[in-house]
């Protein structure tokens, strides 16, 4: 049981990092776009372009092996069904405070809904793209196709740089393979982890090497700092970008197991530990402080971004606190029963809901 505690421990780590890295991206890049200025967490967004999204991607895909046998129904409740919940249910909300609320436009609010349904909402994208990849894998594994061949065809997919005018299909191409990187190379990357815990010091020396390249290929000619939308050098060719996707990825498992070995990192596991409580809550406050903090004068990129990025990710937890202590809106966090498959067994779950689930 303490052995699984560890082997767990890693993971929440790594969604800690994705989540700090995905929030700060936006917070650097919406106080970009309203100031025009460039901070200093501008240049840790471009370093970590290759790789973000990436990761959340691969960490979501990690336990699929222990839920990918179950029948269709079982699966789809766990897989597929547990996220179009969540984003059904926070795209309403962005859309009706955002669109309907503070634009005063119910017409303009109601259509994006209707849009909500192929095209996924805002930042929720992630959200919708997860029970995709999850219904795609389970197919790809009923229909028993090769794993080498179904990574051949995504990794192909993911350099073609596809757009179609779908944002659905466009997001799908860019990162099912990642999602399936997870599935099928969590054995490798557990071991990986495993060993980093226990070879520290090869592992920061590898780290630093990592670091090194990544940086020199990101940063080399052709890369173009821009306050909302940075652009890679070298690092976003495509074949580069996918290798450095899958090697950035890796290394961010290797950092998170590094970092369970120090006690006052313990935030960083119970942050990702609650990552999607997190990613469904966070642009709301964001929008708000941001816009708050300028109208009072804050309009330095670098401080400016660092408080909305601190407000954007401790409101939601707020939150989260104050439906647990007051049992008010735990449908916010929790499915409630009408929202599992007839038969799949809707039991209360635990207030990690809308984490991504290990089983």
């Amino acid at each position: 049981m303490a052995e699984s505690a560890k082997r767990l421990d890693w993971v929440d780590m790594a969604k800690g990092l994705s989540i700090f890295l995905v929030v700060l991206m936006y917070a650097a890049t919406s106080v970009g776009e309203d100031t025009g200025g460039i901070g200093a967490l501008h240049w840790s967004v471009a370093f970590a372009m290759p790789f973000r999204m990436p990761e959340f991607f691969l960490i979501s895909g990690l336990f699929l092996s222990q839920v990918i046998d179950r029948p269709w129904k079982a699966y789809a409740d766990r897989r597929v069904v547990h996220y179009l919940y969540f984003y059904a249910l926070w795209a309403v909300i962005h859309i009706v405070f955002k669109v309907g609320l503070l634009t005063a436009n119910p017409v303009g609010a109601a259509s994006d809904m209707v849009w909500a349904v192929v095209q996924p909402y805002g930042v929720l994208w992630f959200i919708y793209m997860l029970a995709v990849c999850g219904a795609a894998a389970k197919l790809l594994h009923d229909i028993r196709a090769p794993h080498w061949a179904v990574f051949a065809i995504a990794a192909i997919l993911q350099m073609a740089k596809i757009h179609t005018g779908s944002y659905a299909v466009d997001q799908f191409a860019a990162y099912f393979v990642f999602f399936y990187s997870g599935y099928v190379l969590a054995p490798h990357l557990f071991r990986l982890a495993a060993w980093a815990h226990e070879n520290v010091t090869i592992a920061i020396i590898g780290l630093f090497i990592w670091a090194i390249l990544n940086a020199a290929l990101v940063f080399s000619p052709g890369f173009k700092m821009d306050p909302v939308h940075p652009v890679m050098g070298i690092a976003g060719l495509p074949g580069v970008h996918l290798i450095l996707a899958l090697v950035g990825t890796s290394a961010l498992c290797v950092i998170a197991a590094l970092l369970t070995r120090l006690p006052w990192m313990n935030w960083l596991r119970w942050m990702g530990s609650k990552s999607l409580i997190i990613y469904v809550a966070f642009v709301l406050p964001m929008g708000i402080a941001r816009t708050v903090l300028i109208k009072l004068g804050f309009v330095e990129p670098t401080l400016l971004g660092l408080a909305v990025m601190a407000i954007s990710i401790i409101s939601p937890l707020i939150l989260y606190w104050l439906v647990l202590r007051t049992g008010w809106g735990m449908f916010l966090f929790e499915r409630p029963a009408w929202a599992h498959l007839p038969g799949t067994g809707s039991r209360r779950e635990e207030p990690r809901a809308v984490q991504a689930p290990a089983e």
